[in-house]
């Protein structure tokens, strides 16, 4: 998982990510767009298999700063098909999570900022505040996932941390993966001291 707090290079320190976040499409207006029946349906039946516990829909409900999620995706790309209807469950589950999708191949200058690992992988996640201060970025696979692929194909060379998860809580434990980083990140803007000043809390 390539993952970082800040900007990724020169170029993106000019992104206005307001405005990025204007040209951004919800959920299904961004499937119906960028996305051939074969794809709606894989994410369809994707988004049907996504279920957030209740200790996971409490922790997103409970959340108190707004969070904008721009998440940079292909419709066709298989890593996006498992992820992003995660991304739209947590945002049906929390008032305060906003998500946006943007195609990776109509939008040259964000996939530009947003390279990872020398590389233009989607889904790559933009965390921003309520002001649309950049807080985070996440993509492109969760570390559930990278575990799996390590133990599939490098086998015991390299060590993972944690056994990966079973094929039958495999979308569970990617799900988890995110509601972790989203946690992280609104504790990050419920503690941030410019945020706690402009609410008086």
């Amino acid at each position: 998982m390539a993952r970082g707090t800040g900007p990724a290079n020169a170029e993106s320190v000019c992104m206005d990510w307001a405005q990025q976040w204007e040209q951004a499409l919800p959920y299904a207006e961004f499937l119906e767009r960028h996305g051939e029946p074969r794809h709606r349906e894989r994410w369809q039946r994707i988004y049907e298999q996504v279920a957030l516990g209740e200790g996971q829909r409490s922790l997103l409900a409970g959340f108190t700063r707004r969070m904008h999620l721009l998440c940079l995706a292909g419709a066709w790309c298989g890593d996006c098909v498992l992820q992003c209807p995660i991304l739209e469950r947590m945002q049906k589950a929390s008032p305060s999570i906003a998500v946006r999708f943007m195609d990776r191949d109509a939008h040259a200058d964000v996939q530009d900022a947003l390279v990872v690992n020398a590389g233009r992988r989607v889904p790559v996640v933009v965390f921003l505040s309520e002001d649309f201060e950049e807080c985070a970025r996440f993509g492109d696979r969760t570390l559930s996932t990278y575990r799996r692929m390590a133990r599939e194909r490098l086998g015991d060379a390299v060590p993972t941390g944690a056994a990966p998860p079973p094929d039958d809580g495999y979308l569970a434990a990617v799900a988890a993966d995110w509601v972790d980083e989203v946690e992280r990140v609104q504790l990050l803007l419920r503690l941030s001291a410019r945020l706690r000043k402009q609410h008086a809390d």
